[in-house]
């Protein structure tokens, strides 16, 4: 390995830096976006990219590539557990709200991010994970990054059905109003930011979003299947099967029955949170709560 001579102590000091430099950039932008969005001010596209997200976004990355290529560790493999993959799945969560932010500044949005962001790097320094030696199969590698990108598209998903839901509220509870001024207009969103996203197009790609993580999460499942020598039924594979039952059948009953709203938020919560709980849940429990390494 290019960096085998990278020590225990030097990993670590690499991974505490780049932390402390993320959660400090992180909650720095959350405050930042607090204050703009109380004065009211729109914040510009130079103020997202050129300011403490981009700086915070890469020390972010930096630490995940420190903590799981597994620098430092006697044996070659990497490093991994809950916290890690909560970490990446921010990370994977902000760099589409990068990529979203450059058409529609999202303040609110990001002020979330930024602290869940916070949350979720100093989790992963704490609990960095467990050393995992070079995989039997080489389709593992595979497997655990469909399962990452899945978390990152069903935890975009998430966001967007929240600012949805959210949106709808307000349009509900201004239905009766006679001006829409703090709405950009009927059929609009703007309470997260300084421009106006119509709802179908949040709508449509809250599904796109659904559909595509479907999609991944099919296929790490079939991966994990395929090169499993001894498939078990635990907690982890049940959780996994059933979250993505739920949301495809969230996008057949979107695809049949014209589902949407309430009821499609519902259901795409529900099969979230079983593909929380499924390696994110189940290793935290093993990790911290029982403290027995698989």
């Amino acid at each position: 390995m290019i960096l085998s001579f990278v020590t225990a102590e030097t990993a670590q000091s690499l991974l505490s830096a780049f932390s402390l430099l993320a959660i400090g950039g992180y909650v720095a932008l959350a405050f930042r976006a607090e204050a703009t969005s109380q004065v009211g001010d729109r914040p510009s596209r130079f103020s997202v990219f050129g300011g403490l997200l981009p700086l915070a976004f890469a020390a972010h990355l930096l630490a995940l590539v420190v903590d799981i290529s597994g620098l430092g560790l006697a044996q070659a493999g990497a490093r991994f557990g809950f916290a890690p993959a909560l970490s990446m799945t921010a990370w994977l969560i902000l760099a589409v709200y990068l990529v979203e932010s450059r058409l529609l500044p999202l303040p609110a949005a990001r002020r979330v991010l930024s602290l869940l962001a916070a949350v979720s790097v100093a989790a992963a320094w704490m609990f960095p994970g467990e050393s995992r030696p070079l995989a039997a199969s080489p389709w593992a590698p595979l497997h655990w990054v469909l399962g990452l990108a899945s978390y990152g598209l069903f935890g975009v998903a998430v966001l967007h059905a929240a600012m949805l839901s959210r949106a709808e509220r307000m349009l509900r509870s201004r239905s009766g109003s006679s001006s829409l001024g703090g709405l950009g207009g009927a059929g609009s969103l703007s309470s997260w930011g300084g421009q106006a996203m119509p709802l179908l197009r949040l709508e449509r790609l809250t599904f796109q979003f659904i559909a595509a993580g479907v999609a991944v999460l099919s296929l790490a499942l079939l991966l994990g299947w395929w090169f499993t020598p001894h498939w078990r039924w635990d907690h982890k594979n049940l959780l996994a099967v059933l979250g993505w039952l739920v949301l495809a059948g969230l996008l057949t009953g979107r695809q049949v029955f014209g589902w949407r709203g309430r009821r499609a938020t519902r259901w795409l919560y529900f099969g979230a949170l079983l593909l929380l709980l499924s390696y994110a849940g189940s290793r935290f429990v093993l990790e911290v709560v029982l403290q027995r390494p698989v």
